[in-house]
């Protein structure tokens, strides 16, 4: 700005005011910072992922059995690829399925989660084999790895940092949580994976529709837009980034129905952002413009999309006429949504069975935890125990024990709660959209809980809501970094507070790592990591 333009501020104003709708002035109103370009942008994505998919895939195949919930989705994942839909197993045939002696009966299985996640586990067992834990868990550690790099790009888009993407990303990457999640061939892995894909998309969308609305806006200096268009905006009809988070949103309900708090909070938000996108860029009727103009077309352009992927995922039910429900309609005329085709009356049937199911579970498990635990890791799952005496097994002390627990870093964990309760301050207070988008998401992921405090819940169902736990805890890094107006003399002691903090996270990893994978401890190690006693 030249010294005129500092003493006289009117004209400064006017300066400003021919200058607000051109291209250069709508994207700085309206695009965030973005992170420097360089190698940087593919460097740290890639050593993070690199880490991730190390400590998922070291000797996945352990242990040579079905683990916790394995025994279910495993065996389902094996009767699809065989049938198309899920069969019903003889009694305690565990042993002989991983012997390779399979015993399938005729008989369709009552199954209460889609088939998404299932083909999935299906797809490693066609790679590596049936019977064998690399078969049975690989798709599980590869979506696993994916997640941290989804994690990491998520967070460059929203704090503009290799850094703090650096930051996001290792985090994820040496979660115990998301660590056995991603080693064992359970369905919330693949949840989290779509709901973070998803996130990630809506970021993107946000950012390339913000782009579009400022390209259509844009006029030359000392020119606005004409009178139409500065009341109502344009119509920005092409957001491919918004179909591909519908997609994936489709995938995560796939997965499991838990995912539709995801639907319903993601699409909110999306629409906010183009409320936002439009007071900001001056439209004058912004409100009832971006209610007509994007939440109308966000719903009819997503919507079907969602659905159109979520029934796709029962194509091997559709395809076959052996699954549990198939026949329904037929065998029950006039019954049902009469308006529907056969085939959709009876899916409808099957899911009015499976929700009845799933609201109404309450039966006691050892392993079962109130949501209002998570927030501290209160009741982790044990998912494998095995105590060997000296001399068996190559236990070479008095007492040996091999473990396998979804407990996450609990430093790490305690400190991403913390952070999301700070976050609800910092949205109230600045207002920043990215809190209230990492806000959304762990909401999504744990509210929809409360609702029914009698079901049987277990500490594994947040998983969905890791990656915004993470992001939350980079963001309250981040603002220590940059909170001090003299950023310069603060900068790099606040850096190193954020090193050695970082460092304590990696050593604390480190030293639960044995009881996420499985590996041979001696029992007094074990015992001396049970720092809460409902962890063990």
């Amino acid at each position: 700005m030249s010294p005129l333009a500092l003493q006289t501020p009117d004209t400064g104003h006017v300066r400003s005011a021919r200058q607000a709708f051109t291209l250069e002035s709508l994207k700085l109103r309206l695009l965030t910072a973005t992170a420097p370009r360089g190698p940087l942008m593919w460097i740290i994505p890639l050593a993070v992922t690199l880490i991730a998919g190390l400590l998922r895939f070291i000797n996945l195949s352990h242990p040579h059995m079905l683990i916790f919930d394995e025994t279910y989705y495993v065996k389902d994942a094996y009767s699809l690829l065989q049938s198309g839909y899920e069969r019903e197993w003889e009694e305690d045939v565990n042993a002989q399925f991983i012997a390779g002696d399979p015993r399938l009966t005729s008989d369709p299985s009552f199954v209460v989660h889609p088939p998404l996640g299932k083909w999935l586990i299906g797809l490693g067992m066609l790679l590596f084999g049936d019977f064998n834990g690399m078969g049975w868990r690989f798709s599980a550690a590869l979506f696993g790895t994916l997640a941290v790099l989804l994690v990491t790009l998520s967070a460059r888009l929203l704090f503009g940092s290799h850094y703090l993407a650096g930051v996001a990303g290792l985090l994820m990457a040496v979660d115990g949580h998301s660590i056995v999640m991603s080693r064992t061939a359970l369905l919330d892995i693949f949840l989290m994976f779509f709901v973070a894909a998803a996130f990630y998309a809506l970021l993107k969308d946000r950012a390339q529709g913000r782009l579009s609305l400022a390209r259509k806006l844009a006029v030359p200096a000392g020119n606005r837009p004409d009178d139409f268009l500065l009341a109502h905006g344009p119509m920005l009809w092409w957001r491919p980034w918004r179909l591909a988070a519908a997609v994936m949103l489709g995938c995560a309900v796939g997965v499991k129905w838990s995912a539709l708090s995801f639907v319903a909070v993601f699409c909110v938000m999306a629409v906010l952002w183009d409320f936002s996108a439009r007071r900001t860029a001056g439209i004058h009727k912004w409100f009832s413009s971006a209610l007509t103009r994007d939440g109308a077309y966000a719903f009819v352009a997503m919507m079907p999309v969602v659905l159109l992927t979520y029934l796709s995922t029962w194509a091997g039910w559709f395809a076959t006429s052996g699954g549990r429900y198939r026949h329904w309609a037929e065998e029950h005329p006039g019954e049902g949504v009469g308006w529907l085709p056969a085939p959709l009356r009876s899916l409808w049937e099957y899911h009015q069975a499976g929700y009845t199911f799933h609201t109404g579970l309450g039966s006691a498990h050892g392993w079962q935890s109130s949501p209002w635990t998570w927030p501290f890791a209160g009741r982790p799952v044990m998912f494998y125990f095995e105590g060997y005496d000296q001399g068996v097994n190559g236990c070479d002390v008095s007492r040996c024990t091999e473990v396998i627990t979804d407990l996450p870093n609990p430093v790490m964990w305690w400190a991403c709660s913390l952070s999301m309760l700070l976050l609800v301050l910092w949205w109230i207070g600045a207002r920043d959209w990215r809190a209230g988008a990492i806000l959304s998401a762990g909401a999504a992921g744990f509210l929809p809980w409360l609702m029914y405090p009698e079901r049987t819940m277990y500490f594994f169902y947040t998983l969905p809501m890791v990656p915004a736990m993470v992001l939350a805890l980079t963001y309250m890094i981040g603002k220590f970094i940059s909170s001090d107006p003299r950023r310069g003399a603060a900068l790099r002691p606040r850096i190193a507070a954020v090193s050695v903090f970082l460092a304590v996270l990696l050593l604390v990893s480190a030293l639960f790592w044995p009881i996420w994978s499985g590996e041979l401890i001696a029992d007094e190690y074990w015992r001396a990591l049970l720092w809460i006693p409902n962890w063990g």
